[in-house]
């Protein structure tokens, strides 16, 4: 599984991911990256955000409507809200052609590909604490 996850995320992204969970979270965090990161998590934990990050991620440049058919599950009226969203967050580009009928293409930002990488750190924990979680989850199955 280690191997997965250093070909998916890259070594560097793997041991600053660790660094910052053995760190000690500091007392005087600034409010407004306080605020940032709920926002930001309120976002991409929903999960077209992240099914669309980790699409672009994956794919690179994709017209709205590759996305759209990539996506399962999401409607139009979603998939172009969270587009728009991720767009003013500075996550993604979105590029208008002038062609008939209307192309547009989304690619990740230089920002949008560090939140991705970001992520790392969930998947270096969820590895690191797999068999803790099953079995917490089984013990507490077991008093049901």
């Amino acid at each position: 599984m280690a191997k997965a996850l250093e070909n998916r995320f890259g070594a560097e992204n793997i041991s600053e991911a660790e660094q910052y969970l053995n760190a000690v979270p500091p007392s005087d965090i600034d409010p407004r990256v306080e605020r940032l990161v709920n926002e930001l998590i309120g976002r991409v934990a929903d999960k077209w955000t992240m099914l669309i990050l980790e699409l672009l991620e994956e794919k690179g440049t994709l017209r709205f409507t590759q996305i759209g058919r990539q996506v399962e599950g999401i409607s139009q009226k979603m998939l172009t809200q969270t587009l728009r969203q991720m767009e003013r967050d500075g996550l993604l580009t979105r590029t208008v052609h002038p062609v008939v009928p209307p192309r547009v293409d989304y690619a990740l930002t230089p920002l949008g590909n560090s939140l991705s990488a970001a992520f790392c750190g969930v998947w270096v924990w969820a590895e690191r604490n797999l068999e803790i979680v099953e079995a917490a989850r089984a013990r507490f199955d077991a008093r049901g």
